[in-house]
């Protein structure tokens, strides 16, 4: 075991990997369809990455974000890649509704009503389902 819990763990429910990357759902009851991509190895930053691991990574950022938008029409998407808890590789692809509990606010900031998103019950199988399709 190491000390990365992103190392350890899958970081949440896995929807799609590969030798690469995973996708995974965030347990975030506030705001279903909260997607990570995370580097499957240990790395704390992108200019860690060669050229060539950069750009598959953010390609699977705009192809989690492109099916967070298909699949759930939100308002606005926000991408953050921040690590400063877990110095691990992985980016946040978070759907946004203008009721949800923090907008306009990001999501790790002021609460401002006790509102969630209303999602479908496959909402999980939708988006494991779009992503997969994309390889």
């Amino acid at each position: 075991m190491s000390d990365c819990p992103l190392c350890d763990a899958p970081g949440g429910r896995v929807l799609w990997q590969d030798e690469f990357c995973r996708v995974v759902l965030a347990d975030e009851p506030d705001y279903p369809g909260f997607l990570r991509v995370i580097l499957n190895r240990h790395v704390r930053e992108m200019t860690d990455l060669v050229p060539e691991e950069r750009s598959r990574l953010m390609m699977w950022v705009c192809k989690t974000e492109q099916v967070v938008r298909d699949v759930m029409g939100p308002d606005k998407i926000n991408l953050a890649s921040l690590g400063n808890v877990v110095p691990h590789l992985h980016w946040h692809v978070i759907p946004r509704f203008a009721g949800d509990p923090h907008f306009p606010n990001p999501v790790w900031g002021e609460k401002l009503r006790e509102t969630s998103h209303v999602v479908p019950a496959d909402l999980d199988a939708q988006l494991a389902a779009a992503l997969n399709s994309l390889v």
